[in-house]
């Protein structure tokens, strides 16, 4: 096996999925320990197909290459963001890492707030775009590589998530594709024998249900609730026994909850507003007393359409701000006391909206919600709570293939018999009955909604709603007006409460 001298792996968090291909394809012996092969593979991947190697590596990967002879470090992450990835420069030296906790640790007293962010934060509920909460750190974004060359970082594009609808195939052909490309992504899992256990989680919809009648995990894993209107564990049950697979839920209160928020912010780097990321947190936490590798069905939704906002019609003239957007820019500008009229909630999507005008209202949905939502919400939830419970998470319909075969098909086909994701159900169905295949989509909602309200629970999001580092930052008469409004009954306001009260306490806990 060549050694490669001129090429030095800084930094690889991932797992590559198709290892065995690509170790016989690049002359690598498979009597290696998994850290030694993936140096071997990412070595020889850029020796033979230089910056193209990320078209030959399935999986999950964020990749610090440095090419000795170049003298250029190169910084990547795989084309829709599975794994995180920040740099930025200190004192003429390029840091990267998927933590941005260690870039923060590295600025050490120079850190500062990017207030930008904050506002944008504010209206979506998660750091979406480049830019993150420390001044002069970025994201790099997914399908993109950072080239560093000593003096200065330019970034390239390689990945663009472009759909091309076939309509030349039918419904049944193309279910039939998917159907073929899910069996392929999974052999190679189950020929992973090196990992020789795993588990899955599994809600009450089809995407997780599939992937766990596929896949070799043994038992299945859920979050229950004693409030039934948001417990899809029973669901959940009724599958694993269809399939006659073990299952474990783990059931979580308003205690657990709560006391659980500062770890997961703490650990996730940046304030997220999304409210399941605890109960993601908890659900990683109880299966790290069992297994060390567990699947997860993330990427369907964003590449099939299964969302609402995926399928109800935008107005004339409106753009696509993503699935999920928290504020009204004028609530911000009303809770803001120091709103900048010149960042715009718009501002991040319009580089991507701009891309993507001509194509069908699906397309462009889609292609916003994989290039900015799913890795900016969804990713950074996964990778960071997962890591920190010290769990790898498998996302297998996350994978690139199974994307290709998604753009191909029509939008027409992704909606049918007024259900969403039709054509991937229909795939779904080989291994699934039609009762759990083409069950309505449930949800992941999270009971905190009611939670927030309850006076035994709510005392630690008060205090930072209504203490010294809100006042610096926000209204205090809006935020008075709008707990009061949740507070009388205007449920749906509980995201703004929870978007801000994440913010307080990350806040907090990283610069006071």
């Amino acid at each position: 096996m060549k050694t490669y001298e001129n090429v030095q792996i800084k930094y690889f968090s991932g797992y590559i999925r198709n290892w065995k291909s690509l170790c016989a394809e690049l002359d690598i012996p498979l009597d290696m320990s998994r850290s030694e092969r993936e140096e071997a593979i990412l070595k020889s991947a850029y020796s033979e197909w230089k910056l193209d190697m990320m078209s030959h590596i399935f999986g999950m990967f964020a990749i610090a290459v440095f090419d000795t002879s170049s003298k250029k470090l190169y910084c990547i992450r795989d084309q829709v963001g599975q794994k995180q990835m920040f740099y930025t420069v200190k004192d003429g030296e390029f840091l990267c890492s998927g933590d941005i906790n260690e870039l923060a640790k590295a600025l050490g007293s120079s850190k500062k707030l990017n207030r930008r962010m904050l506002q944008q934060y504010l209206f979506y509920g998660y750091p979406i775009g480049s830019e993150t909460f420390y001044e002069g750190v970025y994201k790099l974004m997914p399908g993109h590589y950072a080239e560093w060359d000593g003096k200065e970082v330019t970034l390239h594009r390689y990945f663009k998530p472009v759909f091309e609808p076939d309509r030349t195939k039918t419904v049944d052909e193309h279910a039939e594709l998917i159907k073929n490309v899910v069996e392929e992504i999974l052999s190679e899992e189950r020929g992973d024998t090196e990992i020789p256990y795993k588990e899955s989680f599994l809600s009450g919809g089809v995407d997780s249900s599939y992937l766990f009648a596929a896949s070799d995990a043994v038992c299945a894993n859920t979050i229950g609730y004693k409030e039934n209107d948001f417990d899809e564990s029973v669901l959940a049950k009724k599958t694993a026994d269809i399939l006659g697979k073990k299952f474990s839920v783990k059931m979580i209160g308003p205690e657990e909850y709560f006391e659980r928020i500062p770890e997961v912010m703490d650990k996730m780097g940046q304030p997220l507003g999304d409210a399941s990321a605890v109960v993601f947190s908890l659900g990683c936490k109880a299966v790290s007393e069992h297994a060390r590798v567990v699947y997860s069905g993330e990427g369907i939704d964003e590449f099939f359409g299964g969302y609402n906002s995926h399928k109800n019609p935008l107005k004339e003239g409106w753009i696509y701000l993503t699935c999920s957007h928290i504020m009204s820019e004028d609530a911000v500008k009303a809770l803001m006391l120091d709103y900048d009229e010149n960042v715009k909630a718009a501002d991040p999507v319009m580089p991507y909206w701009n891309e993507v005008q001509g194509q069908d209202e699906l397309s462009q949905k889609l292609t916003i919600d994989i290039s900015l939502w799913l890795e900016g919400d969804i990713y950074l939830n996964t990778d960071r709570t997962s890591t920190a419970c010290g769990i790898e998470l498998h996302t297998p319909f996350s994978d690139l293939r199974l994307f290709d075969a998604a753009r191909k098909i029509p939008a027409e086909y992704k909606f049918m018999n007024e259900q969403n994701k039709y054509v991937f159900r229909k795939a779904a169905s080989s291994k699934l009955p039609d009762e759990v295949a083409f069950r309505k989509k449930v949800g992941f909602a999270v009971p905190i909604r009611k939670w927030l309200a309850d006076e035994r629970y709510n005392y630690s999001v008060k205090e930072k709603l209504f203490g010294e580092t809100s006042a610096a930052f926000f209204n205090r008469d809006e935020i008075n007006a709008l707990w009061t409004r949740y507070t009388s009954g205007e449920e749906f306001l509980w995201s703004r409460i929870y978007n801000i009260y994440a913010f307080l306490l990350w806040y907090d806990m990283k610069f006071n």
